[in-house]
């Protein structure tokens, strides 16, 4: 298969949420048909719906794949799984670690499974924000509108503030 440029949200508020991302990427390297991959800087960012949790760390992934968008799923949830996210959890609840698919070249799809480009992409500033600081001129597929398109128009005005990494001394 030709590879495509994907694009995944990734998201942590319980446990070392620095490490879960930073290992959530570094496991995307494991596997032979992802390569490229890159990160956007970390953001702090309130829960949005369910506010009763503590804050997110998320992040912005681009890699390439050669890997259909349905195998490019079962690996993100076998990611996810492996860091020890729970299989049966509510909607909107605390999370050890989140991967969602932005996008997967120029698709669109729509299951029950999986919808690429990311239904809620365009109302959420805690990715809008770490994507635009990777690829803020990245296009739409299938339409003339950028990132920095909808960060400009987002309705969402929560706080997403870059987060300091800590250093060791």
């Amino acid at each position: 298969m030709k590879p495509v440029h994907a694009y995944l949200s990734l998201g942590s508020n319980l446990g070392d949420r620095e490490s879960n991302l930073a290992q959530a990427t570094m496991a995307l390297l494991i596997n032979f048909d992802i390569s490229d991959i890159e990160s956007s800087s970390y953001y702090e960012t309130e829960p949005l719906y369910n506010v009763d949790q503590p804050d997110f760390l998320n992040s912005v992934v681009k890699c390439t794949t050669t890997l259909k968008p349905f195998d490019f799923l079962d690996v993100c949830k076998r990611i996810e799984k492996m860091l020890g996210r729970s299989e049966t959890r509510e909607k909107n609840s605390p999370r050890i670690i989140d991967i969602d698919i932005l996008f997967y070249g120029d698709s669109i799809l729509e299951t029950d499974e999986l919808t690429i480009p990311h239904p809620m992409l365009g109302i959420r500033r805690f990715v809008l924000i770490p994507f635009a600081e990777l690829e803020p001129n990245f296009q739409i597929p299938h339409s003339k509108i950028t990132i920095n398109d909808l960060l400009d128009h987002c309705i969402d005005n929560s706080n997403v503030i870059r987060h300091r990494m800590e250093t060791q001394a």
